[in-house]
Order: structure tokens, then sequence, then C-alpha cells
């Protein structure tokens, strides 16, 4: 199985931590390549447009990994070569983007995900077991949070044209993590997000909160921010808490706690089988090409919804 590498911005080391899970595959070819993909992938065949590696190597599966604002681009490229798809979140900047990535899969039906790795995590992968085994009850409200440190940030996240917005690029996570625990199926969306005190990184929201209203009667909502202290023991502080018809479970710092009929409990999260690139490669992936766009479009919407005061509405929900 070859695979190709575009760009170093993002999740793409995924690649190398489960490769040798993948029987045969082999990194055929990188673009757009950084010093440290140059030496963690052993120097393979270097192309200076990535459109000449996916033409002359035709690798199996690309990971998508360059300029944000170019990620939609990428993946046409090679979707309409027939080559499945491993983005870096978000797959668009735009909903038409969106929509002509939609619009290109119908024509060339190829695997397609953007990398969401909280899904691989003990913790919430466990939570998520014991909500789907009725644990708490019936889901009806689904609150995540994600905090990063500011730390050193690269020109191109001071322009909403070249950076896309801390709702499309930290909300991804957010969000995928309401819909890992039931709240997938968005009515509505309400948000805001806020840019002052950012340290002087010009367009750079700081900030944000998104509200959704879900079918079923499931209000979901994900907390957004870079204000994590740069003293804290870890780069980001991810969290989840799932309120159902009986009982809460809360996912704090790898910690999982529940509480039903039973009383309080500390679980233990059990160990995740598989990686997210390795599934992806050998077809058995944790999150599908669907949910993928439905993310996508859910993080877009959110970010109109902050741009406009105004709360969005999902096309799908209109119909």
């Amino acid at each position: 199985m070859k695979i190709g590498i575009i760009g170093g911005r993002g999740h793409w080391g995924t690649v190398l931590q489960s490769l040798p899970q993948v029987p045969g595959a082999v990194i055929a070819g990188i673009s757009e390549a950084t010093d440290q993909l140059r030496s963690l992938t052993g120097n393979p065949p270097e192309f200076s447009d990535y459109r000449e590696m996916l033409e002359r190597i035709r690798p199996d599966i690309v990971c998508v990994d360059g300029w944000f604002h170019q990620h939609a681009e990428m993946c046409l490229e090679a979707i309409k070569r027939d080559i499945a798809v491993y983005c870096e979140k978000p797959i668009a900047l735009t909903l038409p983007e969106l929509a002509a990535i939609r619009q290109a899969l119908q024509e060339h039906p190829v695997p397609l995900i953007s990398i969401t790795p909280l899904r691989y995590e003990p913790a919430f992968a466990t939570a998520r077991q014991l909500v789907a085994e009725g644990a708490i009850g019936k889901v009806k409200l689904v609150r995540s949070q994600k905090s990063y440190k500011l730390g050193q940030r690269a020109d191109f996240y001071r322009r909403r044209e070249t950076y896309g917005g801390t709702i499309p690029w930290v909300g991804s996570h957010g969000i995928d993590l309401l819909m890992l625990f039931g709240a997938d199926k968005f009515l509505s969306v309400t948000a805001m997000h806020d840019c002052s005190d950012n340290f002087g990184l010009g367009e750079m929201e700081i900030t944000a909160q998104c509200i959704f209203r879900c079918a079923g009667g499931i209000l979901a909502s994900t907390s957004l921010d870079f204000l994590r202290p740069a003293a804290a023991p870890t780069h980001g502080d991810d969290r989840v808490r799932v309120a159902g018809t009986s009982g809460v479970i809360e996912v704090i710092a790898g910690e999982i706690t529940l509480i039903n009929a039973e009383g309080e409990q500390k679980i233990t999260p059990q160990p995740v089988n598989g990686a997210i690139f390795s599934d992806f490669a050998l077809g058995k992936s944790r999150i599908s090409t669907e949910e993928t766009l439905t993310l996508t479009e859910a993080c877009l919407l959110a970010r109109e919804s902050a741009d406009s005061g105004q709360t969005k509405y999902f096309p799908a929900a209109q119909e």
C-alpha cells in the first residue's frame, strides 16, 4: 500500500504512529515537506508540486496536511484520481468548497475522513461504550471542552483567509466529541467567538462557544480557547460531560466519573484496539466519510453564526 503525505502542519504524525500496523504500507512520496517530515519518513521521493506526486506515484491513500486554505483543493485533486483521503481538519474552509467535495465524492466514492484522534483516546472511547450500553439512559445533554496553550503561532494564524477560524480548527475536535456521544443530527447552531486580547495575533479568535440543537431533544455545546496557561502539565485540556435520563458521565484529564442509580463510580479507561490511521487504511475507521462531511458542515455553520450573530439552521433540518 502506497502512502503519500502533503505538508506537515497538523496531525500527519498519526500516519507514522500506526503505519507498521498496515501490512505492506510504505511512504511512497511527500510534498510541501518540512525538515521533520523528511527525516521521520526516511527521505522518500519528494515533489515540489503535490499534484505531480499524486499523478506519478498514484498513492492508495494521501494524507493532506498542507496549508489550511488549500485542504479542499488538495482533497479534490486526490478524489478525482480515486485516491483515498486522510485529511487534517477541517477538510474545507467554506461551504461552497464542502459542496464541491460532496459532489466529487458522488462521482468518485473514495473513503475520506478528517483526522479526529480524540475518538481513539481510551477515556473517551470507554465512556462512549458505556453510554452506548445505556449507563446513563437516553442522552439529553452533551458538553465538550477543548482548551489549548497558545504557544508560538505562525503568521498564517493571523488571517481568516489562511487560518479559517478557531471554530473550524479547534472546534472540529470539540464538535466531534459531541457527535461521538450522540449529538450527531444537528438542527441549528448559535455560536460566538472573540479575538480581543489575543496577544497580537490579528484576526485569530482566542475564545469561542457553540450551542447546537439536535434531533431527539438533545442540546449540545462546546467551548474552545487558547488560554491554557503555559505552566499547565499538558498542551490540551479536553473534557466531556454527557447527561442522560438516568445518569451523568464525565471525562476530565483522562479520568471517567459515572453517576447513576448505583452511585458514583470511577471507571478505568480500557485500552483501545487500533489507531486512527491504521483503522482507516484497513477499512475499519471509527469515523465515516459522511460523519466527516457533517462535522465540517457543523464547524462552518457555527463560524457563520458567530460572524453574523444569528442562529444558523442545517439544510437537512429544513427538508
